[in-house]
């Protein structure tokens, strides 16, 4: 059990935990959430040992074993499956141990010690899996997303996301106890996201995960703990139960509610108004779910002190863009073909698809970042794009103040804008996004990921766009800025194309959604779930057309005597083909019953004292034939699936 007992915890002169107390308990799987900068990250800090409690009680069972990912990014040339396989570091431990003391055994023969080391080191081996290590680690490596062909490839050859990736696996792979997870799912799509998901349900540990997507809370965690104003407060359920539990208690403050009455007038206002339209909207249905989502944590939202809205765009051109026969990629790489598609005024369009295949091509087309490279986009009458690059220092100096971008951003907008250019106006529109005093003057890349992002949202509301591009917007946002920006573009009366692994965010504001995949752009008829299910189905279907292909029968048009004669003669083929088969199918079953028979034998001479050189013999003799007996092990399931074939073909 973890145990916090009236601990305070401080980051230099800041205060983050103030005599707080509470348990967790093994195997619990816990969400941590609270708004950035509360001290989420610090606690793990606490719980890793990083940092020390500045007063109270903590600790953690000794015993435990905790994994976590590194958030360094990988530099090395070992293939992915050897780096994954090095997270479990007691195998690795134990295998630099045999190897060390085999040599010692070489140098010195008949020191009995060592040869009691060696056959120890055998048996916890065994005990570690040892046996199955390599196909765990690949079995992680495939779940997040990789290919087969991308197992034995350098760690160096990949992209810094997926090499974020695999540290993720790395970090599943190791034994553990505890499990610390700090926004695992940034660097995912929605089929990793959801294979992740699965792996953790089934993890038997104690887990503990920072995380800002709500769905993904709610699909592992059964305890949420939420950090607020240096208190730390447990609530029993996902965070959905959090969620109604917490507006529950606020609702009770009538004090503090009262003072929010303006900020959920504004709500209320915009569900009335999205009702009336939602329930003429033929896929509206999710929608009209976080719709009743919205207004019971009406409290919550109403609490926050962040919240924004986009400006009325000054026109509307309808269609916004239209594409013919596009083609889409960098350079001689043609990722995307003969996409033919038109964006109209109002649309809501989701764009799914997994890692690679295109999205962020797409939409950095769309806006004008990479030119197409081939066919025509067609833009309406003043089209203004608001684009959110995935990354945000692809469109923010790192060098640079908020200030210096906003003065640049209204210089480049000109006075026929509307917009005042005046330092006082930026100053007091950045105060709205939470950039205050000497925040405006803060150099850029020293401000935390959630603060780039709101930079980038302030940039684009300037702007009034009509139609909104957003990669991956949420990946540095808190849960209360994520609900902001869900209202903001409910409320927008423009046109937004989103790509996002945020469930809740694409339920709430998504009406239609685009599969990007195989080298095209095709409407999915369906809603998220349909997607989830549809991955699924889709991986059955490769399998299967696979399999269909290599015993696909050949269909001349022949007189049914002439099948009768194919028939038989194939029959005698297989017959034939089989003998030799069966025949190495028995000198393997053979073999293997010696070897087991020698093993049991050796296993029992270990077991009894002997000599130091005997036993080392042994030792050595024992892992030889367990190799062996493991190699034909796999040679007869090999015999015996070629001889199941051809009599199933017969």
């Amino acid at each position: 059990m973890i145990s916090l007992r009236n601990v305070i915890l401080r980051r230099s002169a800041k205060v983050l935990l103030d005599r707080v107390s509470t348990t967790i308990n093994p195997g619990e799987k816990v969400g941590l959430v609270g708004r950035n900068g509360a001290g989420k990250s610090s606690l793990f800090g606490l719980l890793n040992g990083t940092l020390h409690e500045d007063g109270g009680d903590f600790s953690v069972p000794s015993q435990w074993r905790m994994s976590q990912v590194e958030q360094n990014m990988p530099e090395t040339s070992d293939s992915a499956t050897d780096f994954v396989l090095g997270g479990d570091a007691l195998l690795g431990s134990l295998r630099e141990a045999l190897k060390q003391a085999e040599i010692r055994h070489d140098a010195d023969p008949d020191d009995h010690d060592i040869g009691m080391e060696i056959a120890h080191l055998h048996s916890d081996l065994a005990d570690a899996g040892e046996h199955d290590a390599i196909p765990r680690a690949q079995a992680l490596i495939l779940g997040l997303g990789f290919q087969t062909t991308e197992l034995e490839e350098p760690v160096n050859s990949f992209s810094g996301g997926w090499r974020m990736r695999l540290q993720l696996a790395r970090a599943l792979m190791a034994p553990s106890d505890l499990l610390l997870l700090d926004e695992p799912t940034n660097h995912l799509d929605l089929d990793a996201l959801v294979w992740l998901e699965a792996w953790l349900k089934r993890y038997a540990g104690t887990l503990i995960v920072i995380s800002h997507d709500r769905e993904f809370l709610d699909a592992v965690t059964d305890v949420t703990m939420h950090i607020e104003r240096q208190q730390l407060t447990r609530y029993g359920g996902n965070y959905s139960a959090f969620e109604t539990l917490r507006a529950e208690q606020l609702a009770l403050q009538q004090g503090a509610y009262s003072k929010q009455k303006e900020k959920i007038a504004h709500l209320q206002k915009f569900i009335d108004r999205f009702k009336a339209k939602a329930s003429k909207a033929k896929q509206a249905q999710s929608r009209v779910k976080a719709l009743e989502r919205m207004e019971k944590i009406a409290p919550v939202l109403a609490d926050a002190d962040f919240t924004f809205e986009f400006k009325e765009p000054a026109n509307l051109p309808n269609p916004m863009l239209a594409i013919t026969d596009g083609e889409f990629g960098y350079g001689d790489r043609t990722i995307l073909r003969n996409v033919s598609k038109s964006v109209l005024a109002g649309q809501r369009i989701g764009i799914l698809g997994a890692n690679g295949q295109g999205k962020s091509t797409l939409v950095k087309t769309i806006a004008r970042d990479i030119p197409a490279l081939g066919g025509t986009i067609t833009e309406g009458k003043g089209l203004n794009i608001g684009y959110f690059a995935q990354q945000e220092l692809d469109v923010l100096k790192p060098a640079d103040t908020p200030l210096e971008h906003m003065f640049a951003l209204a210089r480049k907008l000109g006075p026929g804008s509307g917009e005042s250019g005046r330092e006082q106006d930026l100053r007091n529109f950045l105060g709205t996004f939470n950039f205050t005093g000497d925040m405006v003057k803060q150099a850029v890349g020293t401000m935390s990921g959630g603060e780039k992002a709101r930079l980038v949202l302030a940039m684009i509301v300037w702007q009034r766009p009509n139609l909104l591009l957003l990669d991956e917007p949420t990946n540095h946002l808190d849960l209360a800025t994520r609900e902001a920006l869900s209202m903001a573009l409910n409320e927008f009366e423009g046109t937004v194309m989103l790509v996002s692994h945020d469930r809740a965010l694409l339920r709430a504001v998504c009406d239609e959604f685009w599969m990007v995949g195989r080298g095209k752009v095709t409407p999915f008829d369906g809603d998220l779930d349909d997607y989830q299910q549809y991955l699924l189905d889709e991986a059955k279907r490769v399998r299967e057309a696979v399999k269909l292909e290599a015993n696909k029968p050949q269909a001349p048009i022949i007189s049914a005597e002439e099948q009768r004669r194919l028939e038989a003669q194939a029959r005698q083929q297989a017959a034939a083909l089989s003998k030799p088969l069966k025949r190495d199918l028995e000198q393997a079953e053979k073999r293997m019953a010696a070897l087991t028979s020698e093993k049991e034998k050796l296993e029992a001479q270990l077991s009894e004292p002997m000599a130091a050189a005997d036993l080392a013999k042994s030792g050595k003799r024992l892992k030889l034939v367990t190799d062996e007996l493991a190699s034909l092990e796999e040679r007869w399931m090999a015999l015996s699936g070629e001889i199941e074939a051809l009599e199933t073909a017969r």
